[in-house]
C-alpha cells in the first residue's frame, strides 16, 4: 500500500469505493510520500496528518455501513495555505497572521470536502502571492522537485511542487496573473484557471478584491487532465450546479477536437518563448492537427498594450493596499523592491522611465511605466481599456483564418522553472498567462515534453536585465518540463479540457513526457 502515492484521484477514489484499499491507507501513503520528499522540497507548510487519519477511519466506517461515498470519498488532498481550511492558518506568508484560525472553510474548499476529500496538509505561497516563485518570511523558500536550485513557480508553487512529488493527487490553488499554470509548467503538471466568475478567489486579504476587472480564480492542480476535471466539477458544484447564479459545464467527453478550429502561437511578442517551449507549442498543435482539428497561425493582437492595462490594473492604488497588509512584518525583498517603486508619485516614475530608456531596459521599463497613478479618473480610463481590449480580442478569434476559433495553444510562460531570485529581473516571463486573466478566458497547461540538451538557449548576454534574466534561465535548463497552454472562450473549460486530454494520451507516449521527478 506504500505505492499508493503513485495513482491518481480518480483511481484512490474508485479503489477505496470498491474496497480495494482503504481511505487510511491511501492517506497513510501520501503522508509518509511528503515525509519523504519535503525535507528538500519544503511546500507542506501545515500538517493536518492525525485529523486527516481520523477523517479517513470515519469515511472507511462510513462504506463498512454501506454508504454511498462522494466523488472523492477517501481521497487525500493539499490546498494552498491562502485558502481557508477551518483551524488552519491563512497568512499569505506574514508572520502577523501566524496564529489566523478561520472559522470556515473556503467555499470550493467545502464542496472537495463535501464530495469526500481529506485535506492533508496546505502549501507555501510567496508573500503577498506577488511573484512567480514561492518564498516567504514566515515559511521559507520551496524548490522545483526536478532540480532544487530552481524555483516552482507562484503563487500556487507549494501545491504544484507537492503534487508533481506524489505527496498529493490533486490539490487546489489561486491564479490572477499565471499563479496556477506558470507553477504547473515549472513543475511539469496539469493546471486550470477557469472562466473569470466560475470560481471567484474568495481568500481574506483584500488588496486586489476592491477591483473587480481582473479576478483571481480558484483551479485545480494534478498530474491527469481527469483529476483537473474532477476538482473543477466538484469546485463548480457539479455538472449542473443548482446555487446561484449557475454556472454549468458541458462535458469534455463530448467535445471532440475532430473539426475545432484552432489557432496557435509561439510568440506574444513580449518575451521570446525558449526553444523548447516553441517547440512544445508547434508539436502539441500538430497532435491536434492529426486528430482532425483545423490549425491555423494565430497572433494575438496589441500583446504590449494588453500588459500595460495587466500592469495598470493591479498597481491603481500605488501599492497602497499591500503596504497595509504587511504593516511592520519582514519584508520579502522582492516585495519590498516593488513596492518601493509603485508607491512612488507619477513625477518620480516619469523621470526613471527616462533613465530605464536610456539604459535600454526594456522589461523594467514595460512595468514602471504603468506605476504611479492613483486616481479615480485613472482608473475607469484603464478599465474602459481593459473592456475595449476584451472586444478587439474577441474579434480577432471570430475573424481568424478558417473561420472563428473555438481554442487557441500557446506557451504557458516563455522560461522553464527559473533559478531562485529570478523573478524580480523577469517579472511575468511573457504576456503569455496574464493575457487569459485580463480576458477572463479559461486556460489549461499540460505537460508535454522536457527541454534537450542542444535547445537551451538562442540568447546572448544582454544589457536588458529582462533578456540576460532569460539568458541565464535557459542555461542549464536541459531536461527540466516543458508544458503548453491551451486556452478556450468563455464558459467552454469542457473544450479546453478535451483538447488537453488529447493531447495527453499522445504525450505520454513520448519517451521525454515528464513523469515524477523525484524517484520512490
Amino acid at each position: 500500500m506504500s505505492d499508493l502515492w503513485n495513482l491518481s484521484a480518480t483511481d484512490l477514489a474508485g479503489g477505496i469505493a470498491r474496497g480495494d484499499f482503504s481511505s487510511v491507507d491511501a492517506v497513510r501513503a501520501h503522508v509518509a510520500r511528503i515525509e519523504a520528499v519535503d525535507g528538500e522540497l519544503n511546500a507542506v507548510v501545515v500538517r493536518r496528518f492525525d485529523e486527516a487519519i481520523a477523517e479517513a477511519r470515519a469515511v472507511d466506517e462510513r462504506r463498512a455501513h454501506g454508504e454511498e461515498l462522494g466523488a472523492l470519498g477517501g481521497v487525500p488532498v493539499t490546498i494552498k495555505e491562502c485558502l481557508d481550511v477551518v483551524g488552519t492558518p491563512s497568512t499569505f506568508g506574514l508572520v502577523s497572521r501566524a496564529n489566523d484560525r478561520p472559522t470556515r472553510d473556503d467555499p470550493h474548499v467545502a464542496r472537495w470536502r463535501r464530495a469526500g476529500a481529506i485535506v492533508v496538509a496546505k502549501t507555501n505561497v510567496p508573500q503577498l502571492m506577488i511573484y512567480i516563485e514561492t518564498d516567504n518570511p514566515l515559511y521559507g523558500r520551496t524548490n522545483n522537485p526536478w532540480d532544487l536550485s530552481r524555483t516552482c513557480g507562484g503563487s500556487s508553487g507549494g501545491e504544484a511542487a507537492i503534487v508533481a512529488a506524489g505527496g498529493s493527487p490533486l490539490g487546489l490553488g489561486s491564479d490572477i496573473g499565471g499563479s496556477l499554470r506558470v507553477p504547473a509548467a515549472f513543475c511539469g503538471i496539469v493546471s486550470l484557471k477557469p472562466t473569470t466568475g466560475r470560481l471567484d478567489d474568495t481568500s481574506r486579504l483584500p488588496i486586489y478584491d476592491g477591483q473587480r476587472t481582473i479576478v483571481s480564480q480558484e483551479g485545480p492542480l494534478a498530474r491527469t487532465v481527469a483529476d483537473v476535471a474532477l476538482g473543477l466539477e466538484i469546485a463548480n458544484g457539479g455538472r449542473d450546479p443548482e446555487g446561484f447564479p449557475p454556472r454549468p459545464l458541458g462535458s469534455p467527453r463530448r467535445a471532440s477536437v475532430r473539426n475545432m478550429r484552432i489557432g496557435y502561437y509561439e510568440d506574444a511578442g513580449s518575451l521570446r518563448a525558449s526553444p523548447a517551449i516553441a517547440r512544445a507549442t508547434r508539436e502539441a498543435a500538430t497532435v491536434l492537427r492529426e486528430l482532425g482539428a483545423h490549425v491555423v497561425p494565430f497572433a494575438p493582437p496589441h500583446v504590449d498594450d494588453a500588459l500595460d492595462l495587466f500592469y495598470s490594473i493591479l498597481s491603481a492604488d500605488g501599492g497602497r493596499g499591500a503596504i497595509e497588509a504587511l504593516g511592520s512584518d519582514p519584508r520579502d525583498p522582492r516585495v519590498s523592491a516593488l513596492l518601493a517603486i509603485a508607491s512612488k508619485p507619477r513625477f518620480v516614475i516619469a523621470l526613471a522611465q527616462r533613465v530605464l530608456a536610456f539604459a535600454g531596459q526594456r522589461g523594467l521599463l514595460r512595468m514602471v511605466r504603468n506605476y504611479g497613478f492613483t486616481g479615480t479618473r485613472h482608473y475607469w480610463k484603464v478599465v474602459e481599456g481593459v473592456r475595449a481590449y476584451q472586444r478587439i480580442f474577441a474579434h480577432a478569434m471570430d475573424s481568424a483564418e478558417d473561420g472563428p476559433l473555438d481554442l487557441i495553444v500557446c506557451p504557458p510562460v516563455a522560461l522553464p522553472a527559473l533559478p531562485h531570485g529570478m523573478s524580480a529581473t523577469v517579472g511575468t516571463a511573457g504576456a503569455y498567462a496574464p493575457l487569459y486573466n485580463l480576458l477572463g478566458y479559461p486556460c489549461g497547461t499540460l505537460p508535454f515534453t522536457r527541454v534537450r540538451a542542444d535547445e537551451e538557449t538562442f540568447r546572448t548576454p544582454s544589457r536588458d536585465r529582462l533578456e540576460d534574466g532569460a539568458y541565464e534561465t535557459e542555461l542549464g535548463s536541459a531536461g527540466l518540463p516543458v508544458g503548453v497552454q491551451i486556452v478556450g472562450r468563455p464558459w467552454r473549460e469542457d473544450t479546453v479540457l478535451a483538447a488537453m486530454e488529447a493531447i495527453e494520451i499522445v504525450a505520454r507516449t513520448r519517451d521525454d513526457f515528464p513523469l515524477t521527478p523525484i524517484s520512490p
